[in-house]
C-alpha cells in the first residue's frame, strides 16, 4: 500500500516545514512542498487534521494553514501567553492550551473558540484528548493533573501530583495514560487512575508517543530513542536516532509495520521501520530529510484518517454532542476550588482572516 502523508515540523527560526513522503521504495523520499513564515518567535506546538495543520507559538498566536488549498487561514488570537499544547478531536475540534493557564475548545467549521477552561493556575503544559473525545487530561506549572469531562464541560478529577509535569498522553485505546516529569515516566490505569509502574530515562524527557496500545517510544536531552512496555514498565529497545538531542517523536502506521519518526535539534527529520512484535527489535532507517532548522516539534498530515487512534471500536460522542454540550455556561465548585467555565459565543478577540494568502512554495 502507497501510503500518502506529509511530515510537518515546527522551529526556533519561527517557520514550519511540510514535506510530502513518497513511500513507494524500500528508501522513502522526501520532497519540500510548502513552508510558513507566520510566526514572530518560535514555534512551540504543531497539530494536523485532515484538512488544517495548526501551530503554536511564542508570539501567543495559533496560526492556520490549509493543506488542501496549501493557504494560510488565519490566526486564532485568545490565548494571553506562550502556546504550550495543540490536539485535534478528529477534524471537529481542536483543543489548545497556553501559559495563561487556559484550555480553549475550537470548532473547525467557523474556528470559533467554544469555550475557555481556567485548567490551570499556571501554565497548561500539557493536554491530552481520550479516544472517545468525551475526556481530556491536562497537566501544569500548579503540580495538578486534571481530567475534564468535555461533554458536560466540567472538571472531573483533580490529582496533586507534587511535582510540575510536562507530559500527559492516553494510550491507543483509552485504557491507560502516562504522565511525564522531568525524566520520569508514570503509567497510571484509567479505571483505578492510580500508577501501576514508573520508569526512568537517563535524561530529561521531551516528548513520548503511543506506538500501540503497550509500546511507548520517549525522546528525551540526548541522542537516543527508548522503547518502553508500559504494561511491564521495562525498557525493551533503545538506538542512536541523532547526533543532537531528540526533540520530538510522532509514528503512523502502513500495513503491518509503524513508522516512527523523529526531529532533532541537529536538523533532520528521520523515518524509522519498526515492527511491533513481541520481541523488539532496533529499527531500521527508512529515509531523512535535513531541513537545516533546528527543530522544535513534529506532526504527521494525512488527507484522510489523519488520527488512527484506534483499530477498535469505541464509544464516541458526535460533534453535535460535544457541540451542545460544551457551549452551555457552566460554573463548577469541586473540592474547594472553583473551576470558571466561561461562555466563548462572543471572544473578546476575533480571528485575525487571512485566507487567500499564498505560503511560499518550493
Amino acid at each position: 500500500m502507497v501510503a500518502v502523508l506529509e511530515l510537518i515540523a515546527g522551529s526556533y527560526e519561527q517557520i514550519t516545514f511540510g514535506y510530502r513522503v513518497n513511500t513507494e521504495d524500500n528508501e522513502w523520499t522526501a520532497k519540500a512542498d510548502f513552508t510558513h513564515h507566520a510566526h514572530t518567535a518560535s514555534i512551540s506546538a504543531v497539530a494536523a487534521s485532515e484538512r488544517f495543520v495548526v501551530t503554536g507559538s511564542k508570539d501567543e498566536t495559533i496560526q492556520l494553514y490549509d493543506m488542501k488549498k496549501k493557504t494560510e487561514h488565519g490566526a486564532l488570537l485568545h490565548h494571553e501567553g506562550s502556546i504550550t499544547c495543540l490536539e485535534f478531536y478528529g477534524s471537529s475540534h481542536l483543543l489548545s492550551g497556553g501559559e495563561d493557564g487556559l484550555l480553549c475548545v475550537w470548532s473547525t467549521k467557523k474556528w470559533e473558540c467554544m469555550k475557555t477552561i481556567r485548567a490551570h493556575k499556571g501554565h497548561v503544559t500539557s493536554l491530552s484528548v481520550h479516544p472517545s473525545g468525551k475526556l481530556a487530561l491536562s497537566v501544569g506549572t500548579d503540580k495538578t493533573l486534571r481530567t475534564w469531562n468535555l461533554i458536560n464541560g466540567r472538571s472531573a478529577f483533580i490529582k496533586n501530583i507534587k511535582q510540575n509535569a510536562q507530559i500527559v498522553r492516553w494510550s491507543p485505546d483509552g485504557d491507560r495514560y502516562v504522565v511525564v516529569v522531568n525524566d520520569k515516566i508514570d503509567i497510571y490505569k484509567l479505571e483505578t487512575a492510580s500508577v501501576t509502574g514508573t520508569v526512568t530515562n537517563p535524561k530529561r524527557i521531551s516528548s513520548v508517543k503511543f506506538l500501540n496500545n503497550s509500546v511507548l517510544a520517549v525522546a528525551g536531552d540526548d541522542e537516543t530513542v527508548r522503547i518502553c512496555d508500559v504494561l511491564k514498565a521495562k525498557w525493551v529497545c533503545e538506538f542512536k536516532a541523532h547526533e543532537t538531542r531528540v526533540k520530538a517523536v510522532d509514528s503512523l502506521m502502513v500495513d503491518d509495520y509503524c513508522v516512527l519518526l523523529t526531529a532533532s535539534n541537529d536538523g533532520y527529520i528521520k523515518m524509522w521501520k519498526i515492527h511491533l512484535n513481541e520481541e523488539l527489535e532496533p529499527p531500521i532507517l527508512l529515509g531523512e530529510i535535513n531541513t537545516t532548522a533546528r527543530l522544535t516539534c513534529l506532526a504527521v498530515w494525512r488527507p484522510s484518517s489523519a488520527q488512527q487512534i484506534s483499530e477498535g471500536p469505541s464509544e464516541t460522542a458526535t460533534s453535535e454532542d460535544l457541540t451542545q454540550e460544551l457551549t452551555k455556561k457552566k460554573r463548577v465548585r469541586e473540592t474547594m476550588e472553583e473551576v470558571i467555565v466561561k461562555d466563548e459565543s462572543k471572544p473578546k478577540k476575533k480571528k485575525k482572516k487571512v485566507g487567500g494568502k499564498k505560503a511560499v512554495k518550493q
